[in-house]
């Protein structure tokens, strides 16, 4: 059986995508990672970052636009 979409799955949806990018964006563009691994003892495990965080990234976006078609889809009467 195939769930309907509600309002509050596509608002959760939403959500997950915004708070995603913003974390992964303050993570990309800001040094935020590099100075709690180095303040805590990890800073050999830096070399990754940029093989995570950018496709993370680039995948919490394509979750906020998608979420955003689909409300603004839902809202148009067909």
């Amino acid at each position: 059986m195939k769930e309907a979409k509600t309002p509050d799955n596509q608002s959760r949806l939403l959500k997950v995508g915004l708070i995603g990018t913003v974390i992964a964006a303050l993570c990309c563009f800001t040094p935020v990672l590099v100075i709690l691994f180095g303040a805590v003892g990890l800073s050999a495990m830096l070399g990754w970052l940029d093989y995570v965080l950018l496709p993370a990234l680039a995948v919490f976006i394509g979750i906020t636009v998608y979420a955003l078609w689909k409300s603004r889809n839902s809202e148009t009467p067909s």
